[in-house]
């Protein structure tokens, strides 16, 4: 048997430390690659699809000159949220992790990140707030992930520069940025283009946080759909880890982000700085400049915008940047 060990990017405060991944048993390794085209692309991505967890392992963090143990859920999915009040810098630093199946072992590194001290933390999307993903034609969608590998992906105009004034707003060292953080109804298999995508584009570096995985073909139909209740969860979980910082969210109207980021407001009243909503379609959606308004009367600034230099100036008028 192969196993195949996957793991995220963690997080740490000053108190306790996050890290999490999966455990499967692994394909032939020319099946997970990416950087395949046409028919090639599309069978890579219809095989992240077809994955087998394995439930019940268990799995040894290793962190500085600490160690943890755990097992995995039912998923193959496994999480460490265990106590860390060592001194430790801002900054990203690798940790280990390993697992035995048998007679079989791997040992995997990771990245966790220590936020640098600052005031703002960004919570984005990813499908249509900077990938370009038409989320609301499902035919297209589907057709657009399959056809076009990550190279052939595209962002929105002038997100790169809206992001990396975000990530560097009140900064003033230039290897400090302020904490960023991807919270997806993309389920976990397809972490790796994501973070390639992001990679490519020069998007700040962030923590990344995904549905479920799935483990078949009909599940990979109605990847991104669903419940979107796991993103307000996953937006809480981070806001209630950094509780002193103040948040820009940003989203779009082609799915819930709207609806879920007002929850947020309503739950976090003095954390949400700003929140901006990409139009997706022609024209403005009406329920969603209603929510707007109602998220204005609790006191957090709203953009809704079509391009994302609407989005820098309304950054820049509420000083943000």
């Amino acid at each position: 048997m192969k196993l195949d060990l996957k793991l995220y990017r963690g997080y740490a405060n000053e108190n306790e430390l996050v890290v999490f991944g999966h455990l499967f048993e692994s394909w032939a390794p020319d099946k997970y690659r990416i950087d395949r085209k046409g028919i090639k692309h599309a069978y890579a991505i219809l095989h992240k699809f077809r994955i087998k967890p394995l439930e019940n392992y268990e799995i040894v963090l290793h962190f500085k000159d600490e160690k943890w143990r755990t097992k995995t859920m039912d998923d193959g999915y496994f999480r460490f949220t265990v106590p860390y009040e060592k001194p430790l810098k801002s900054g990203w630093h690798t940790y280990e992790v390993t697992a035995k199946v048998q007679k079989f072992g791997i040992v995997e590194c990771g990245e966790l990140l220590k936020p640098y001290d600052s005031e703002l933390g960004v919570i984005t999307d990813i499908d249509d707030t900077f990938l370009i993903s038409h989320s609301n034609s499902f035919f297209k969608k589907l057709y657009v992930m399959l056809s076009k590998n990550v190279n052939k992906r595209k962002i929105f105009d002038d997100v790169v520069d809206h992001y990396s004034a975000l990530s560097k707003a009140g900064q003033d060292l230039e290897e400090a940025s302020n904490s960023f953080f991807y919270v997806s109804s993309s389920e976990w298999n397809l972490y790796d283009f994501i973070t390639e995508f992001a990679d490519m584009h020069e998007l700040p570096k962030a923590v990344i946080k995904l549905k479920k995985i799935k483990t078949g073909f009909s599940d990979f139909i109605k990847s991104g759909r669903g419940n979107h209740d796991h993103k307000f969860q996953k937006v809480k979980d981070i806001i209630s880890f950094y509780p002193t910082l103040k948040y820009v969210l940003l989203g779009d109207d082609s799915q819930q982000d709207v609806f879920i980021y007002e929850r947020i407001c309503k739950t976090y009243p003095v954390n949400i700085k700003s929140i901006y909503i990409r139009q997706t379609s022609k024209s403005k959606n009406k329920k969603v400049i209603k929510v707007l308004k109602n998220i204005e009367s609790l006191g957090v600034a709203t953009c809704y915008f079509k391009g994302s230099q609407e989005a820098i100036s309304h950054s820049k008028k509420v000083g943000i940047i």
